[in-house]
């Protein structure tokens, strides 16, 4: 048998979501979904990464949002954004609609804006009808449709998102430095980096520091335990020259 030895690594939010877009790739449900069922990549920071590795090919990542958080909560102008990507049996197609198409074996995919204690993800709504999440959230659970939650650790926060989901919403803040926002947990498959690191061959991971400065700032360290820790920390200084 192999030893098992440490690694220790330090991704900066970019390295973790090319390393996240990795980790999804690799799911089941995904692969068979790309191999014979639709994938349907709703607008995120981290989904556009996920987008890059299937459809294996670069996107303009600034464009595939429809919120992002600089220093305050915005909206991306409309005329801005790029399409979500559907794919059916690997194959681009329009997204339009493709909901009611879709069967439990099939894969949504949704980011997250934030990752409670208990590990449940919460995805902020600044449109008063829920916007991408509203559209999907319906159908997705009623037909059981897979749902995959790429959300880097960096989203960590102390509070319960179930918590916080009763308390907050659009109509009940009276200002907000961005845009105000409800939240909507979410219920599915979560992928951080600890999970795909453990996909992609790691025995055992384990977060040991958060934060940086000079372009660090966000990044988290995380402890390897692995019997190819050459193999791993080539895979991982191939994500640092190419996130």
């Amino acid at each position: 048998m192999s030893e098992i030895k440490q690694i220790q690594v330090t991704l900066t939010p970019a390295e973790s979501k090319k390393l996240i877009a990795l980790g999804v790739r690799e799911l089941k449900c995904v692969k068979d979904a790309l191999d014979n069922g639709i994938i349907l990549i709703t607008l995120g920071t981290t989904n556009a990464y996920v987008a890059e590795e299937l459809l294996g090919k670069s996107i303009d990542k600034s464009k595939y949002a429809a919120g992002i958080i600089s220093k305050k909560l915005a909206v991306v102008p409309m005329d801005r954004r790029l399409p979500a990507v559907a794919l059916r049996k690997g194959k681009p197609v329009s997204a339009d609609n493709i909901i009611d198409e879709m069967k439990a074996s099939d894969v949504i995919i949704k980011g997250a804006n934030a990752l409670g204690p208990d590990g449940i993800p919460g995805v902020f709504m600044a449109n008063p009808r829920g916007g991408t999440t509203g559209g999907f959230i319906g159908p997705q659970m009623s037909k059981g449709v897979n749902l995959v939650i790429p959300v880097g650790l960096e989203k960590s926060i102390p509070y319960s998102v179930l918590d916080i989901s009763r308390r907050i919403g659009i109509q009940r803040c009276h200002k907000a430095v961005g845009i105000p926002v409800g939240m909507m947990p979410l219920f599915g498959t979560v992928m951080t980096e600890v999970q795909a690191l453990a996909l992609l061959g790691a025995s055992d991971v384990f977060p040991m520091g958060a934060g940086g400065v000079e372009g660090g700032e966000g990044s988290v360290m995380l402890c390897v335990e692995t019997d190819k820790p050459d193999e791993m920390m080539a895979l991982v200084e191939r994500i640092k020259a190419t996130a």
